[in-house]
């Protein structure tokens, strides 16, 4: 039986490089797309879903976005403050665990966003996850159909969902959508400090215990200037 996660985990520390000039003054998370920052459409997202909290993480000018998030009542929003350490996706989260509970979470990156389908797709994943076979449930879109993305994938998908990491010189069709469910449980014996998520991934892959969601909808890749744009057109094209 699936339970809806009540808590979510969403990454806001990225310095958001590649997006200069639009972040030299300002977190990726707040900058804004079809009138509202990233950040915030992660956050209705999470709320649409039956979130009630969402740990924060912040790194990179965090005041502001300590800030833009302070009046928010759905999810409440805790900040997990990492502005003098680097910790990377992994070491965020092991950061975070204390706040996030015993039960699976959601973890979104803060720059995520998707155009949902006929259902929403984190609505999706809480009916998809089952903690007995899966550690980590990721929402993959199809490269083909994504907008801003130009890579070779991240994984292939087998029927049952598990997943299939890309060897160097091949092209998957699915690439991770920056949406997941995750167990706390995974995070049992990870290393101290500074990690990347992509460890967590490669070892509950190695178990056999990751699997994939293919996304109802359209996802929107927003990681330089230029694809703020193409990823407005999108989504006001989808409310018209």
């Amino acid at each position: 039986m699936s339970v809806t996660p009540t808590k979510a985990m969403v990454l806001a520390a990225g310095l958001g490089l590649r997006m200069r000039p639009l972040t030299d003054h300002m977190p990726k998370p707040l900058v804004r797309v079809a009138g509202q920052p990233l950040l915030d459409h992660v956050l209705d997202k999470l709320a649409g879903a039956g979130v009630s909290e969402a740990v924060v993480n912040v790194h990179y000018l965090p005041d502001q976005i300590i800030q833009h998030t302070a009046s928010r009542a759905r999810p409440r929003i805790i900040i997990s403050d990492e502005r003098d350490v680097v910790l990377g996706t992994g070491g965020a989260v092991v950061k975070a665990l204390p706040l996030l509970g015993k039960d699976p979470f959601f973890h979104l990156n803060a720059d995520t966003m998707w155009i949902d389908g006929v259902r929403p797709n984190l609505e999706r994943l809480a009916e998809t996850f089952d903690p007995d076979r899966m550690d980590i449930l990721l929402l993959m879109a199809p490269t083909t159909s994504s907008i801003g993305y130009a890579g070779r994938g991240d994984y292939a998908m087998l029927p049952d969902g598990a997943l299939r990491k890309r060897r160097e010189h091949q092209v998957v069709p699915f690439v991770y959508a920056g949406a997941a469910i995750m167990s706390p449980s995974l995070f049992a014996d990870a290393p101290a400090g500074e990690f990347s998520l992509t460890k967590m991934f490669d070892r509950a892959n190695e178990q056999e215990r990751l699997f994939g969601l293919r996304l109802d909808g359209v996802w929107m890749h927003v990681g330089t200037p230029d694809a703020v744009q193409a990823a407005e057109e999108a989504f006001l094209e989808s409310v018209a």
